[in-house]
């Protein structure tokens, strides 16, 4: 087994986790089998507690493991499957030595953070990178670890301590150590300078590790007399010293390390068209870059669908509060700003949450896109608010509403899961892979799914749709189109008068792809460029989605199916906060 390790200095958020996917990439791409390690400093067992807005949005893996977002890069760069023991936590360490400390394997001897930690953490990583992950039989070939946070943190020392001596242990024909740094251009001076990562590089070795390769974050690729200097104060050769500057997509990043990845980066450039579905239905707006990260994976799920249907994403976030009646009376722009997003959008996506703040404005948003016929795609809390409006508008019961915000509330149509607790929170929710039936072949989420006859998707919650109001909704004509496999469990909803009206309980956005879009999110782009008729027919006639599913271009190469030629949406809506290049989709 070949190790290769990625650390970071200076700053945090330079992009290690995109970096060490970008390595798998390249590394899978010479023929190897790639497994992946994240290490996690806190003391937190794992990520399910945690404030999206303070450490990112939560990954779910398919055991039901609350990890850090990296292992979602993994999944999606390197196409595997990763279970939570692929995510080491400080807390995870801390208790397995502990437990054994109290079971006596330790046969009396004064437990210390050398060697009983570091050995636990050597022990972990080793065991870990056997596990197979690609549906292969046997272990990878390589296991590449990203060690988060910052070289010089305290909680990180017991793991450099431990990576020290595990580089000691495998050799170094074994141990690869790639170090991702910062060069910053001051404005007054113009120049990249290289003092930051001669610091941190000399923070590194004093703590006995020794770079093999320089990754430096920069704005702009380096200059020769930059990668000389680095070079002659780092101890690292200049061919092992790697620009990583800015770039239009982070598929552009395995691009920098080699020649590989293209196709689906170039597709990302090439799209010219527009077809924004810009209204997001958020339950809390704060700092732009917080928004972002707690929404990356819905951004991605729209990324890899908007690029299969050849469309340019714009994505207009929308603070779901702002919608609310108060906000007319407090801040009426600000409300008037909000509903004109809204109102614009060709598709509209409300996703998940928790607690009661702007949930009005979410139920506000799906009986908009209700109404008015607009594409909606509920993930979660977004199906469960559409279900509450129309008990409240089709159903007439003013009073309806989830125990979660009203626990009072006369008209319970969302409830507690009785199998869930309410006096621990950790690792308590329904999570993980389930599977989920569709009791309506004809419905349009499992035409999506080629007519599948089931789905596994990944799920994370503890409230669900209350089946004794289940017969009422039905003569209402909502469809709840899948199940669980008990059937008392509700999984999908639709509408069946409506272009596209879909809420789902699991989260379809963690196991979309580049190249292999949800098919949820892909239903919701095309719908929204009035090309959901056209995309379903591609399905029947050849059973499965690819790369790219609606182009005016003719035949595309790939294995599965040409793609038609089909009229492009070009309506242009309002301008947004957010651009990239897809389909845009507003929630």
């Amino acid at each position: 087994m070949k190790y290769v390790v990625v650390t970071g200095g200076v700053v945090s958020g330079l992009g290690k986790g995109v970096t060490a996917s970008s390595i798998g990439v390249v590394l899978k791409a010479c023929g190897l089998r790639v497994t992946s390690i994240k290490i996690d400093p806190y003391l937190n067992t794992d990520a399910g507690t945690m404030s999206p807005f303070e450490h990112g949005e939560v990954f779910v893996l398919d055991d039901g493991g609350e990890v850090d977002l990296d292992l979602g890069n993994y999944e999606r760069f390197l196409d595997i499957k990763l279970t939570r023991d692929n995510n080491i936590t400080t807390g995870k360490i801390y208790q397995s030595v502990i437990n054994k400390e109290r079971k006596g394997d330790y046969l009396g001897k004064t437990v210390q953070v050398v060697p009983h930690i570091t050995d636990a953490i050597q022990e972990w990583i080793e065991r870990v990178a056997m596990i197979p992950v690609d549906g292969k039989e046997g272990p990878a070939d390589v296991c590449v670890i990203e060690l988060g946070g910052t070289i010089g943190d305290i909680e990180s020392m017991p793991f450099i301590e431990a990576l020290g001596q595990f580089s000691y242990r495998v050799g170094p024909g074994n141990f690869c150590l790639v170090h991702v740094s910062l060069v910053p251009v001051l404005n007054t001076v113009g120049e990249q300078k290289t003092k930051p990562t001669q610091h941190s590089v000399r923070s590194l070795r004093a703590l006995g590790l020794t770079p093999n390769i320089l990754a430096c974050r920069s704005a702009k690729p380096l200059e020769e007399n930059v990668k000389e200097k680095l070079s002659q104060f780092c101890h690292v050769p200049v061919s092992n010293i790697v620009t990583l500057h800015d770039v239009t997509n982070i598929w552009h990043i395995p691009l920098l390390l080699m020649v590989e990845f293209s196709y689906f980066s170039e597709e990302i450039i090439s799209v010219a068209e527009t077809c924004p579905i810009n209204a997001l239905s958020l339950k809390e707006q704060r700092a732009h870059e917080a928004l972002i990260e707690v929404l990356k994976l819905k951004r991605f799920a729209l990324l890899h669908a908007s690029v299969a249907c050849q469309r340019k994403l714009v994505v207009d976030w929308v603070a779901s509060p702002d919608l609310e009646k108060h906000t007319e009376v407090e801040a009426p722009e600000v409300h008037k700003k909000a509903w004109d997003l809204l109102k614009a959008a060709d598709g509209i996506l409300v996703p998940g949450g928790f607690g009661d703040r702007g949930v009005e404005g979410k139920i506000l948003a799906a009986k908009y896109a209700r109404e008015h016929k607009v594409p909606y795609l509920g993930i979660c809390l977004g199906m469960q608010i559409a279900v509450i409006e129309i008990a409240r508008s089709v159903l007439n019961l003013p009073d309806a509403n989830s125990t979660e915000f009203n626990p009072d509330t006369t008209t319970p149509c969302v409830i507690f899961m009785p199998e869930g607790s309410k006096t621990h929170m950790g690792g308590t929710m329904r999570l993980g892979s389930r599977r989920t039936y569709f009791k309506v072949p004809s419905c349009k989420a499992a035409k999506l799914h080629g007519n599948a006859s089931f789905v596994d998707e990944r799920h994370r919650h503890r409230y669900e749709v209350n089946p004794e109001m289940v017969p009422e909704f039905e003569k209402a004509g909502l469809a709840f189109v899948g199940q669980d496999e008990t059937g008392k469990r509700m999984e999908i909803i639709e509408l069946a008068d409506h272009p596209y009206f879909i809420g789902v309980q699991f989260h379809p956005e963690f196991k979309s792809r580049p190249g292999k879009p949800s098919a949820l999110f892909l239903g919701l782009i095309a719908a929204s460029c009035r090309q959901l008729d056209s995309l379903l027919r591609h399905i029947l006639h050849r059973g499965n989605l690819t790369s790219r599913c609606i182009s005016n271009n003719g035949p595309v190469p790939t294995k599965a199916y040409q793609n038609g030629n089909l009229k492009k949406h070009t309506k242009s809506l309002a301008n947004g906060n957010f651009h990239s290049n897809g389909n845009g989709v507003h929630a």
